[in-house]
């Protein structure tokens, strides 16, 4: 649901596009009713926006002739962020992302000067980002606004929510924070009826309903580190401790969050992790640029023994 605000500043935007329109034009256009432009066109005048109204069937409202907004001014950097802003968040697995980010450029388009505008434009025709496509549907814009309102006020919600399983719950949250991660949105929170950390992928959250309770954030909550060591602490078929012979930067820059802990020793980084394939890791330690101590368990170095016959077998070939 659009805020009233909003909806003032959207109809100054439609009188800034179009010449004249009607209040019907207007309300059709919003999804208000007539009696609702009017008191928009109200609001507008009181804060200094000049508007003439004309009566009969070929009236309507316009902005005053010669009348401008101040033009926004933004510098060199402040415009390519505004530009890669705008291309990043087509990739945001929001159901309204896209069609937003196209429409927000040709506003701030419209008024920049042609230099800017061209800076701009050469940006969002030229750039492509690589985003980690979702591979469900992506989320509604509503849940994401709702939800991070409910975390900055700390205030709990009702969540009805569906499983992985496809059961259907409801649950008290109190909302800590949100986190984009592997083409998902997810919320993170208290969840009061399981009496622990809990993590909600929005697109499975059918309605949201706010609860008269407030709660207390930890300071500094970090929704995406949250995920990231809730995923790396998954119990697997396989608990894996390896020594890697390097520096704690070197090893984390190497290995994505989700593959383990990591602790510096004196004979250079203790990886903690698990995993259900020990074929699949060996290719994971294997690719590293440093040398590594395999120290659980055993069947890891058969794993990495058997990757190591192939790959000689593979230099003998040809």
């Amino acid at each position: 649901m659009y805020h009233p605000t909003t909806r003032v500043l959207a109809v100054l935007e439609l009188l800034q596009t179009h010449a004249q329109l009607s209040g019907a034009d207007i309300a059709a256009r919003l999804g208000i009713d007539t009696r609702t432009v009017r008191r928009y066109i109200v609001t507008l005048e009181e804060i200094g926006i000049p508007i003439t109204s004309r009566r009969g069937r070929d009236g309507g409202y316009a902005l005053m002739a010669g009348f401008k907004l101040p033009p926004m001014m933004f510098t060199d950097d402040e415009a390519l962020a505004l530009s890669v802003g705008l291309l990043a968040a087509r990739g945001l697995a929001l159901a309204e992302a896209a069609p937003a980010a196209a429409s927000a450029q040709a506003k701030l388009e419209r008024i920049m000067p042609a230099e800017l505008k061209r800076r701009v434009r050469a940006v969002s025709q030229t750039v492509r980002l690589d985003f980690a496509a979702p591979s469900r549907a992506p989320s509604a814009n509503e849940t994401l606004v709702a939800l991070s309102s409910a975390a900055l006020a700390q205030q709990r919600v009702l969540l009805h929510y569906r499983g992985q399983d496809g059961v259907r719950s409801e649950r008290e949250v109190d909302p800590y924070g949100l986190a984009l991660r592997g083409g998902c949105w997810y919320l993170v929170g208290m969840c009061r009826l399981r009496g622990g950390m809990r993590s909600f992928r929005l697109d499975r959250i059918a309605g949201i309903a706010p609860r008269p309770l407030t709660f207390a954030r930890p300071d500094g909550f970090d929704a995406l580190a949250y995920l990231r060591e809730s995923i790396a602490g998954i119990t697997r078929a396989h608990a894996i401790e390896v020594i890697l012979k390097t520096d704690l930067q070197s090893a984390s820059a190497h290995f994505f969050d989700e593959i383990g802990f990591f602790e510096p020793t004196a004979d250079g980084v203790r990886l903690r992790g698990q995993a259900d394939d020990l074929d699949w890791f060996a290719r994971q330690l294997c690719a590293a640029p440093f040398d590594a101590c395999i120290v659980a368990p055993e069947a890891l170095r058969a794993s990495v023994a058997a990757l190591a016959g192939r790959l000689a077998a593979m230099a003998q070939l040809g």
